[in-house]
């Protein structure tokens, strides 16, 4: 099958890099003034607490204007270490930072009143921790070790804190360190502006950065670049960010690669590869296979409302998942509109079609495929039409077309897009249902609208 539709335009793509590059900011570079642990009682043995000692650091350092707070070779026990503005903490090669297992040295950021966080106060503790902090830096080349820190009154019966959590802070640079088995979320960032992740590695655990706004109040202009993440679950997910940049990531998961749960604006996906099945396990479930690459789920969790719009993904290779790209609605409040998928490969894809489904009353805006090239494992059977229904949950399904599906769209476009099934497919290539305007090759003609809804294969 070979389709065809328009392409992302490339000086839009260009003029929303520089938009990233002008508008994001990072935290200052270090400067001169050093505040060593181990000068204010840290002791790196791995078993010595060293909670109040390294926050002596961070508060002599904060008192002096800023500076580094430097953790040299060694293995140092800590609860939460409160960061405080204007602070870059480094760990130096062969130092590691481990997380306490004593559930009563870690304290939490307060979500801001309203919001669904606010619900779940204690589920923002961490190990490091920055509330209302601005010009802060993270970086290696050491270890940040969350330690499994497993609390049997968390969620699932076993998260416990956060490895790296802000909230309500401004101008933070995570760089150049590697972050192991966090007992939650690897980075958690809540209501932040101007945040850079780069050149680090993220392993085990749960979600590897995760983000999270509100209607009223967008986290902006984040960016991950040059990462590596070898997560249990999503390695990027989250909602309500404007400006938001990932690329040239190594996505590796046992859930989805990436996943949005509410509204976002101004998304650039670029130059990432996505495999599977994951290094780690996912905690809860005890597997290994990927979910999808890539799955656009508003209010997947909640009522969150809000857009989801000018989202870019581009440059994209995907291996061994069950699907590569899902978008979808499912509740009144969000809308999806202006998506933009090109140069994306994907093999290996065992489970579920490219989809873009509303299964509400507002239809999905317009979405754009071009330069697509798709293997799948095929060998499925032939489905009812009526089968599916709207049961949308957190993975992608079987529907009734092997390759591509969608319901209740103002706009879809195909473009130099290719796929093919390993073993044969008892089900149509693609199925449309509900599709205003469906271009092929850029033709809108009847003929190829026509044959697409009727989804022969050629």
């Amino acid at each position: 099958m070979n389709i065809i539709g328009h392409i992302s335009s490339p000086l839009h793509f260009a003029v929303l890099l520089l938009a990233f590059s002008i508008g994001s900011t990072t935290a200052n570079d270090p400067v001169s003034r050093f505040f060593n642990v181990c000068d204010y009682g840290a002791v790196g043995d791995g078993s010595t607490s060293c909670t109040d000692a390294i926050n002596r650091a961070v508060a002599e350092c904060n008192s002096a204007g800023g500076g580094v707070v430097l953790f040299p070779e060694g293995r140092f026990l800590s609860g939460t270490i409160h960061l405080k503005s204007n602070i870059t903490l480094k760990l130096e090669s062969g130092a590691r930072l481990i997380g306490t297992p004593d559930l009563q040295s870690y304290q939490y950021f307060t979500p801001p009143a309203g919001s669904f966080e606010a619900g779940f106060p204690k589920w923002h503790s961490a190990l490091i921790l920055g509330v209302g902090v601005e010009n802060v830096s993270i970086i290696g080349p050491g270890v940040i070790d969350g330690n499994k820190v497993f609390n049997p009154n968390g969620e699932e019966k076993m998260r416990g804190p956060h490895t790296i959590l802000f909230g309500r802070s401004s101008d933070i640079a995570i760089r150049d360190v590697s972050i192991t088995d966090s007992a939650n979320y690897a980075v958690m960032l809540e209501w932040c502006d101007r945040v850079d992740v780069e050149d680090s590695e993220i392993t085990g655990g749960w979600d590897g950065v995760h983000f999270r706004g509100s209607l009223d109040r967008f986290s902006t202009d984040i960016r991950i670049r040059r990462c590596q993440f070898y997560t249990g679950d999503d390695s990027i997910a989250g909602r309500y960010v404007e400006n938001f940049l990932v690329e040239d990531c190594l996505v590796n998961s046992s859930c989805n690669g990436m996943r949005i749960i509410g509204p976002m604006k101004h998304m650039i996906v670029h130059r990432c590869r996505f495999w599977g099945p994951g290094k780690h396990p996912h905690r809860t479930q005890d597997r290994y296979n990927m979910l999808a690459g890539i799955i656009l789920q508003p209010g997947a969790w909640d009522p969150s409302e809000g857009p989801l719009e000018d989202v870019v993904i581009s440059d994209i290779s995907m291996e061994n998942v069950a699907a590569p790209i899902t978008i979808w609605l499912k509740r009144p409040g969000n809308t999806i509109d202006d998506v933009r998928i090109s140069r994306l490969t994907a093999k290996g894809v065992y489970r579920a079609a490219v989809s873009v489904e509303s299964w509400v009353e507002q239809p999905i805006g317009s979405v754009s495929f071009n330069e697509i090239d798709i293997s799948y494992q095929g060998g499925g059977k032939a489905m009812d039409p009526e089968a599916i229904g709207g049961n949308l949950g957190v993975d992608s399904r079987a529907l009734q077309a092997w390759a591509f599906y969608a319901r209740n769209v103002e706009e879809i476009s195909l473009r130099a897009v290719r796929w093919s099934a390993v073993e044969e497919d008892q089900r149509s290539s693609m199925m449309f249902d509900q599709v205003k305007r469906l271009y092929i090759d850029g033709e809108g003609s009847e003929a190829a609208m026509e044959k697409a809804r009727d989804g022969r294969k050629e």
